[in-house]
C-alpha cells in the first residue's frame, strides 16, 4: 500500500528554544536580549497543539546537542527525555517525527577544541549521535545534517558563522568530515532499524548568471551550479566530492557515503543571480532582481516558485524518493505568504503529475523563530510570535496551509 504524502512543517530546535551552551548563544549579539527565543523549549506542548490545529501528517524537528551534550564530559539525560517526549507526543497524535541530528549549531566546547576541519571532530560527532540513536525510539526517518554546504561556506568561507574561518583548503577538509560523519551515522542508525529512511537536508537553489551576454558571469554561474546543486548528488552516487573554486584548483575528495542515501531532502527558497566582481572574494558577487514580478521576501531573495521543478528535477537523478524538506517565506504579509505557497505547491503538483517521486512537503516554519544573523525579524511562521507576550497568533496563511493539506491529494 503506498504510504500517504507527508504535509508538514519544519523548524529547528536553537531556532526556537536557544541554548546556553551553543556555540551561537555567543555568536549573536540579539541572543544575549532574548536567550531562549520564542520559549519553545518551555512551551512546546502548546506549540505542538498547533501541529493538530493544522491538520499536518509529519513534523520536521532537529535536537539540539548542546542541550544534550553541554560540557564535553557531561551527557543530560533530562534533554534526551524531553525530546523523547516530543516524539511520543507526535505519535499519538499520528504525526511522523523527521528528526534532524545536527541543525548548524554545536556545544561551544565542540568548536572550540575540535572543529570540523579537525579529525577528532568526527570522533566526537559520531559520539554523540551513536549515544542518541541508543536513547530515542520510535523515528523511522533521520536526517543527519541539515544544509552543509551552507554549514562549510558560512562557517570556512564567509567567516560568518561558528567557527568563523575564512580557508579553501579547511572548508574542502571540514566539508570531507561532515559527509563521513553522515556516511557512518547512516550505518549506525541502519544497523538499529534496518527499515529506516535517513538523508540530509540539501540546501539547493535556482541559479542563473546576472548578465546571460556576460561570458564571465555565465562561467561563474555553470562553476556555481555544479558546486552548490550537483556535487553532493554525484558524492552519493559515486562516493567520490569535486570541489572546484572559480579561478582557483579544484578538489577531488572520497566521501564514505555512496548510495548512503533512502530519500533526498530539498531545502529550496530562490534564485540567486551570479556576477563576476573582482572586488569581491574569488570574484562572486552573490545578486536577488525580481525579475518576474513575485517580489523579494523580508530576506530580499527572489521569489521563484519555477524554480523549484529545477531543483527536484536535479534531485529526481539520484533515483530516490525526494522530500521537500524546507520551502518558505519571511515577509509580514499574509497575503504574500499565501501567494507564495499556493505557487510552490502548484508547481509540485506539476512535478508529481509529471512523474516526479516526491513523497512529502514541509513549509518552513511553525512558528516565527530566530533567523541566522538576522535577529527575530524573519518572519517565516504561519503563527507569529508575539516575542513580549510570547502568544502564538494564526496567520492567514496557517489557515491556508490547512486548506491545501485537506484539499491537495498527491
Amino acid at each position: 500500500m503506498k504510504e500517504p504524502f507527508l504535509w508538514g512543517v519544519a523548524t529547528s530546535a536553537f531556532q526556537l528554544e536557544g541554548s546556553p551552551h551553543a556555540d551561537w548563544a555567543s555568536w549573536d549579539s540579539i541572543l544575549t536580549q532574548a536567550p531562549q527565543v520564542t520559549h519553545h523549549y518551555d512551551l512546546y506542548k502548546k506549540d505542538l497543539q498547533l501541529l493538530k490545529e493544522l491538520g499536518v501528517n509529519a513534523y520536521r524537528f532537529s535536537i539540539e546537542w548542546s542541550r544534550i551534550q553541554p560540557h564535553e564530559s557531561q551527557w543530560n539525560e533530562e534533554a534526551v527525555t524531553h525530546y523523547q517526549e516530543i516524539i511520543d507526543i507526535l505519535k499519538a497524535n499520528d504525526i511522523e517525527p523527521i528528526v534532524t541530528i545536527h541543525h548548524f549549531t554545536h556545544p561551544l566546547w565542540f568548536i572550540r577544541k575540535y572543529p570540523w576541519h579537525t579529525k577528532a571532530s568526527v570522533e566526537k560527532f559520531l559520539f554523540f549521535a551513536e549515544k542518541l540513536l541508543a536513547s530515542i525510539k520510535n523515528v523511522r526517518y533521520w536526517i543527519t545534517f541539515n544544509e552543509p554546504y551552507v554549514l562549510v561556506l558560512g562557517g570556512y568561507l564567509e567567516g560568518c558563522m561558528p567557527p568563523g574561518l575564512r580557508d579553501v583548503s579547511l572548508a574542502v577538509t571540514a566539508l570531507q568530515n561532515i559527509l563521513t560523519c553522515h556516511g557512518k551515522a547512516y550505518d549506525a542508525i541502519h544497523a538499529r532499524d534496518p527499515g529506516a529512511m535517513v538523508s540530509v537536508a540539501h540546501n539547493m537553489a535556482a541559479l542563473a548568471p546576472w548578465k546571460r551576454w556576460n561570458p564571465l558571469d555565465r562561467l561563474l554561474a555553470r562553476i556555481a551550479k555544479y558546486f552548490y546543486n550537483h556535487s553532493l548528488l554525484d558524492a552519493f552516487l559515486t562516493g567520490h566530492l569535486q570541489v572546484r573554486f572559480p579561478f582557483g584548483r579544484t578538489y577531488h575528495i572520497s566521501v564514505p557515503v555512496k548510495n548512503k542515501l533512502d530519500f533526498f531532502g530539498v531545502n529550496y527558497y530562490t534564485r540567486i543571480h551570479i556576477r563576476f566582481n573582482p572586488l569581491k572574494k574569488m570574484g562572486v558577487e552573490l545578486r536577488h532582481h525580481d525579475i518576474e514580478g513575485y517580489g523579494l521576501t523580508d530576506m530580499g531573495w527572489e521569489i521563484h516558485p519555477h524554480g523549484l521543478e529545477k531543483v527536484l528535477r536535479y534531485a529526481s537523478k539520484l533515483n530516490l524518493p525526494i522530500i521537500i524538506t524546507e520551502n518558505g517565506i519571511a515577509t509580514r504579509n499574509d497575503r504574500k505568504k499565501i501567494r507564495f505557497m499556493k505557487g510552490h505547491i502548484d508547481v509540485l503538483e506539476r512535478c508529481i503529475k509529471n512523474g516526479m517521486d516526491v513523497r512529502g512537503f514541509f513549509y518552513w516554519s511553525l512558528i516565527d523563530n530566530y533567523e541566522w544573523l538576522r535577529g527575530l525579524d524573519a518572519r517565516f511562521g504561519l503563527y507569529r510570535v508575539d516575542f513580549s507576550s510570547l502568544e502564538r497568533i494564526p496567520t492567514k496563511a496557517a489557515l491556508y496551509y490547512s486548506y491545501l493539506i485537506k484539499s491537495r491529494r498527491f
